[in-house]
């Protein structure tokens, strides 16, 4: 008969990106798991309504304003996370946009934008918050990246090459961290119904879906919900001490087929 351990102790999460899609779930499902959160997004008053959810839910969360192109927000969200909900053990990468720019059209000042919040802005929190992980010796790091660093997506330049960027650095920071306790994870979603491309007109979203077709990259018409991208970011963290889930690939189960049917 296996030994029973108690539960673990609950791990402070900042999770940025919070104020929808995949963050805002990340946050509810690490919340319901136990876990303390700190919300972090451009909209604060949303990732507000969302905390408060989750406070009366039972859980623990607070929200703050959080710009991550900007090195002074970053600063102050994680300093005020840590004294809302103590030492962060989790921190969730999360923040982005796209737009469906083809490389050739979008100026030089719109593509570094985009690398600025999804490269470099995850670099921003990385350097707030992991150097006092590894002085801890335990921590959890998880970059949610995206399946176009595997087959890139047209009208998608600049954040095909922030993933792929923030990829490599993610795996660049996996080897200088082993050893320490902070394991540094890749969570690579498929397409995911978010508030990401919400704003594209219905034109060129038919264009966009047309020219995914036409590469292959579009299989099927189903789409991940935010709340399966947010189970398996828990997963990764939840891991045991000793093992690592260094990258997982997510994507949206097709509809079911059967002999037969047309």
């Amino acid at each position: 008969m296996p030994r029973f351990e108690p539960h673990p102790p609950r791990r402070p999460a900042l999770v940025t990106g919070a104020s929808s899609g995949i963050g805002a779930a990340t946050a509810v499902a690490f919340a319901a798991a136990g876990h303390p959160v700190a919300l972090g997004a451009r909209r604060v008053d949303t990732c507000e309504e969302l905390a408060a959810a989750i406070r009366a839910g039972g859980g623990t969360a607070v929200a703050h304003r959080l710009d991550v192109a900007d090195s002074d927000s970053v600063k102050s969200f994680v300093a005020a996370a840590t004294d809302a909900l103590g030492d962060p053990e989790i921190v969730v990468s999360g923040a982005g946009d796209v737009s469906p720019d083809r490389i050739h059209d979008l100026d030089p000042e719109a593509f570094g934008a985009q690398l600025q919040v999804q490269l470099v802005g995850a670099h921003r929190l990385v350097s707030h918050v992991v150097p006092a992980m590894v002085a801890r010796g335990r921590g959890d790091v998880v970059f949610v990246s995206s399946d176009v660093v595997r087959v890139p997506r047209t009208r998608m330049g600049a954040y095909v090459a922030a993933k792929n960027g923030m990829e490599g650095m993610a795996r660049a920071l996996q080897m200088e961290l082993e050893g320490t306790g902070v394991r540094a994870s890749i969570v690579r979603p498929g397409p995911t119904a978010t508030g990401m491309g919400l704003n594209w007109d219905a034109t060129t979203t038919g264009e966009v879906l047309d020219e995914w077709v036409t590469w292959g990259v579009a299989r099927h018409p189903y789409f991940l919900k935010p709340e399966q991208v947010a189970a398996v970011i828990l997963t990764v963290v939840s891991a045991p001490r000793g093992c690592h889930l260094t990258l997982v690939e997510v994507e949206p189960e097709a509809a079911i087929t059967r002999k037969g049917d047309t």
